[in-house]
């Protein structure tokens, strides 16, 4: 070989090595943070248990806010740190003998017995057969084609038919992948340009909207049910799909008129009222034919499903995931013909459901091993928090989940590592009269604010994919509508919420 031949083949062992260390550079930060909180003395009256969970919560924050691998391969490595570390450490509730690998994976997986996981993936499998039958796409058709053709009209019929499509698709972005399409096929019946100001706003309204309603609706997102699995296990209270309507709706109802205001002046649209805009919705519609059997019986199922959740602790026993797990073994029959094992299996995406049992666990262990208490206690400490009144704790809270969501790309991933240092931080304040379960949920309304940042939620990726809007008039409306979101935070804590009792 020449030794021009050997200079042009040389630099790439190099390159590739250059290319693995700056593509990976979020897990090997992950693994360091591991390995020196590992290595630092255990301090005094946290086990080493808790220690070590300490260090594989650091490991996990930062391998979920820098994505350096997929959601569920990083469920998969944090169950494996469990099994190990947790095994070979001091059980805590017997500190003379070890956990035991076995022990410890149970508990790595303890997550997957949950109820709040039954209800995420039936909601998958809800979201799948409206996506399959198209009932989705008709509701939503359907709403825009009645609201008219001014453009400020069909921003209100874009945020409503979030609204209903939030109460009948129990998975964010699935609702969002439902609506691109549509809002897609408005911009386009509008004949305006797909990067102008009208397409611009009508798709951030689309995707604030579902992350509105992600706080609104209880069954809505999978970081709720987080929420709501913790506050079970913790406090032995479940939270009814009613309750949380009826303490989440106000806020984003106000919510939802204040993105119409922000978009429609932030935002203006080129033009007010397009000729032939309702008759392309129409012919939208009328492609789509005459209701299947499939869609009618969905439809019937997502009602009857509805009344069922609202009417829970009221008429009936049945909790969230009991009749929602039973609607889709409903769909599953034979003979009912919504849904076949082999056309949903597809369109799961598993990973979701994976990632959500072990942040379960993850977050269980954190309680588990008084870990969390241990941090909660610093946190209690540092910023004033043993003797503050309620709202003092609400509002710095409520900040501290804000910024650190700049640095997700999951609601559910910060859930998971969140919500168990919030219940701990609340039951170490000496806050007398507080609802620490109430204070909770309050707090897990803020993980759903993902409304600055284009990677903050996947439902934004969805439809930044489009390519109708630039990041900046994302980051720039966003950003207002999180003030108004911190503001009505704190105002319904110091009325509404507290007549209710939550505060």
């Amino acid at each position: 070989m020449s030794v021009a031949a050997q200079a042009s083949v040389s630099p790439k062992p190099v390159e590739v090595q250059k290319g693995w260390f700056a593509s990976n550079w979020g897990l090997l930060a992950a693994a360091a943070a591991l390995i020196v909180i590992l290595l630092l003395p255990t301090p005094e009256g946290l086990p080493v248990a808790g220690h070590r969970m300490l260090a594989i919560l650091a490991f996990a924050v930062i391998i979920w806010m820098t994505e350096a691998i997929d959601y569920a391969v990083s469920a998969i490595v944090i169950a494996v740190l469990m099994a190990f570390l947790l095994g070979l450490a001091p059980n805590v509730a017997n500190p003379k003998v070890l956990l035991g690998t076995s022990a410890a994976l149970t508990l790595a997986f303890g997550g997957f017995a949950n109820t709040a996981l039954v209800l995420v993936a039936a909601a998958l499998f809800l979201a799948a057969a409206m996506t399959v039958t198209g009932l989705d796409r008709r509701i939503a058709l359907s709403i825009l084609s009645r609201v008219g053709t001014q453009t400020h009209h069909v921003v209100i019929g874009t945020i409503l038919v979030g609204f209903v499509i939030a109460l009948m698709v129990p998975s964010t972005t699935a609702r969002v992948a439902c609506l691109v399409p549509i809002t897609l096929g408005i911009i386009a019946a509008f004949g305006v340009n797909k990067r102008g100001a009208f397409a611009s706003m009508l798709m951030i309204t689309t995707v604030q909207t579902a992350s509105i309603w992600n706080v609104g609706i209880k069954t809505a997102a999978a970081q709720n049910m987080v929420a709501v699995g913790f506050i079970d296990k913790a406090f032995g209270h479940t939270i009814t799909w009613l309750e949380w309507l009826i303490a989440a709706g106000p806020f984003a109802i106000l919510m939802c008129i204040a993105l119409y205001f922000v978009m429609t002046r932030m935002m203006p649209p080129e033009v007010a009222q397009v000729p032939g805009g309702h008759e392309g919705i129409r012919k939208s519609l009328a492609d789509l034919g005459p209701m299947t059997g499939a869609e009618i019986k969905l439809l019937a199922i997502s009602v009857a499903l509805i009344a069922f959740w609202s009417t829970e602790g009221i008429l009936h026993k049945f909790d969230t995931s009991t009749t929602t797990i039973a609607a889709v073994a409903l769909m599953f029959m034979p003979g009912f013909g919504i849904l076949t094992w082999k056309v949903a299996q597809p369109r799961i995406p598993w990973g979701t459901v994976i990632l959500f049992g072990v942040g379960i666990s993850l977050g269980t262990a954190l309680l588990q091993t008084n870990a969390a208490t241990w941090l909660a206690n610093i946190v209690v400490a540092e910023f004033g928090l043993k003797n503050a009144t309620a709202m003092f704790i609400l509002g710095v809270m409520s900040l501290f989940l804000i910024v650190i969501h700049l640095g997700f790309a999951s609601a559910t991933a910060l859930a998971s590592a969140m919500i168990p240092i919030v219940i701990a931080v609340l039951k170490g304040v000496a806050t007398p009269g507080m609802n620490v379960i109430g204070m909770t949920m309050l707090l897990q309304f803020v993980v759903s604010f993902g409304f600055i940042l284009v990677v903050n939620a996947p439902q934004n990726m969805v439809a930044y994919g489009t390519e109708t809007f630039a990041a900046r008039d994302f980051v720039r409306t966003g950003f207002v509508l999180t003030i108004i979101a911190m503001a009505l935070v704190m105002l319904l804590g110091a009325t509404y919420w507290r007549w209710l009792g939550y505060v």
